[in-house]
């Protein structure tokens, strides 16, 4: 047999789409050539698997051998595929047998003693592989990675020479299982003392999935109510787990499995760039976005921001998905987080401050808020003042937060609501669906309509007004928007009018 063909997975985007590992030996002088669109990583695997066959103590075909990378248009990057080009290799020369291989993809890098190491993406390729309905083979240190997916039977070899002992039915290699581990606790929203209104913002933007802006002096606590939105927010389910979890796996980071089925929560300095915001490279890895997915990104400081990263956030914050372009591939990465932004009134901080200290100039004040666009504004749903607590109401323990468990009950309860009207959160309506949602009565209408007027906001601004009033509603139980739900939308609104002006 002078033909073997192995099945593996590559990495585009968040995606493993399957690949072809087709090994021929033909006549010739011996030399080794891989084609298929390798990049130098899948180039150099000659060398390490030439060395770890010999190692396995193997003999290694003295001809010409040419591996085929199929589909030959995909381009294929890592030392993913050293195993499978291994296999493939010793099945061509009648070293293994080509029926063992049935029904199995194989995924490693292999080292030069013929030992197995890990590589990144091993959790959509453990799911791809179980939708295709085929077992996979991966070295321990991904192993618990990969158990995560379930319906797909993932076993761990630690060298090449267990693999091919497994397949000849010599062996029985062992069941990957996941990682057991005490999950990492979210911060409690008990630890906020005071800031009622902040707390009721942060509660409507759980229950409804909206954008949050919080304003006020340094040390008024925004950090730290922001860090407490993901423990309020609803637990992922299956499916919303795996869809996060197979994000970070491709990331380069690696996927921190104590935090397993929690909310990501992502807080990128401000001298962060575009690119690192929404992802890219010329092998297209997920950015801060993305790895936030059905998730929390926190932007501290708003306005020290480039005004260039803040506005590649516009699209994706409506569409919940980014596409990164390059000449060689496209890759779509979901990106549908929550956005809590922060930021000081003033370049001191404390303009509006009962102390006075502020001496800030008008003109200076107007020049630092205008550092964030309009249209990234009037996309943020809540507007919020967290004003700076005396020391006096921050010792005491009546000031002490409720705690994030009860806030939680709430927040499921509301969503519990929208999805069994709408099949989804408020901030996500499209405007068929907040027509219908979002009915008022004849008076409703016409405050709405002159808070429009007076606040001079965009038609966005007005649709966004009533899926937090939505969102209202569905906290108090209410079918319909009353007038104080309303209001009290409206009232998360009103610093669009200038943030400088207000301050001033």
């Amino acid at each position: 047999m002078n033909l073997a063909v192995v099945h593996s997975r590559a990495r585009i985007g968040v995606e493993a789409p399957s690949v072809r590992v087709e090994v021929h030996l033909g006549g010739g002088l011996p030399a080794m050539s891989i084609v298929g669109l390798p990049e130098a990583a899948v180039r150099e695997a000659k060398d390490r698997v030439r060395a770890a066959i010999q190692c396995a103590q193997f003999d290694f075909p003295a001809r010409r051998i040419t591996i085929n990378l199929a589909p030959a248009d995909l381009p294929k990057d890592g030392a993913r595929f050293d195993l499978a080009i291994a296999l493939g290799i010793l099945a061509a020369s009648g070293q293994l047998s080509t029926e063992a291989l049935e029904g199995w993809e194989f995924l490693g890098e292999l080292a030069l003693t013929g030992a197995l190491r890990g590589c990144d993406g091993a959790l959509p390729a453990a799911l791809a592989a179980g939708a295709n309905g085929h077992r996979l083979i991966v070295p321990p240190d991904i192993g618990a990675e990969a158990a995560l997916a379930s319906g797909v039977e993932v076993r761990c070899a630690r060298t090449l020479l267990e693999v091919c002992a497994a397949l000849e039915d010599r062996i029985t290699l062992p069941l990957a299982t996941p990682q057991a581990c005490m999950p990492a606790q979210a911060a409690d929203l008990a630890d906020v003392r005071g800031q009622p209104r902040a707390r009721r913002a942060l509660e409507i933007a759980a229950a409804g999935g909206h954008h949050l802006l919080l304003i006020g002096p340094p040390g008024s606590g925004k950090t730290l109510l922001a860090s407490r939105l993901a423990g309020i927010l609803p637990e992922l389910s299956e499916t919303e787990a795996l869809e996060a979890a197979s994000i970070a796996s491709t990331s380069g980071h690696g996927l921190d499995l104590t935090r397993w089925r929690q909310r990501p929560f992502r807080a990128p300095h401000h001298t962060a760039s575009a690119v690192a915001l929404v992802g890219g490279g010329a092998d297209p890895r997920p950015g801060e976005i993305s790895l936030a997915h059905l998730g929390v990104l926190f932007l501290d400081e708003l306005p020290e921001w480039s005004r260039h990263a803040l506005e590649v956030l516009r699209e994706p914050l409506e569409s919940g998905t980014v596409g990164i372009s390059r000449a060689a591939r496209h890759c779509d990465f979901p990106a549908r987080f929550q956005l809590v932004a922060a930021m000081n009134p003033c370049p001191c901080g404390w303009a509006g401050d009962p102390s006075g200290r502020c001496r800030c100039s008008a003109d200076a004040i107007q020049r630092y808020c205008a550092r964030i666009s309009g249209p990234l504004m009037e996309r943020i749903d809540l507007h919020v003042d967290v004003p700076r607590l005396s020391p006096s109401l921050l010792r005491t323990d009546a000031a002490a937060g409720e705690p994030s468990i009860n806030v939680r009950q709430r927040v499921a309860a509301a969503r519990a609501r929208q999805h069994a009207r709408d099949g989804r959160p408020n901030a996500r309506l499209d405007q068929g669906q907040t027509n219908a949602a979002c009915r008022l009565q004849p008076r409703d209408s016409l405050l709405l309509e002159r808070a429009v007027d007076a606040l001079q906001l965009s038609a966005r601004s007005l649709h966004r007004i009533l899926r937090v009033a939505r969102t209202i509603a569905d906290l108090d139980g209410s079918d319909s928007i009353d007038t104080d739900h309303l209001t009290e939308a409206i009232g998360y609104r009103r610093l669009e009018r200038g943030i400088g002006q207000r301050a001033a």
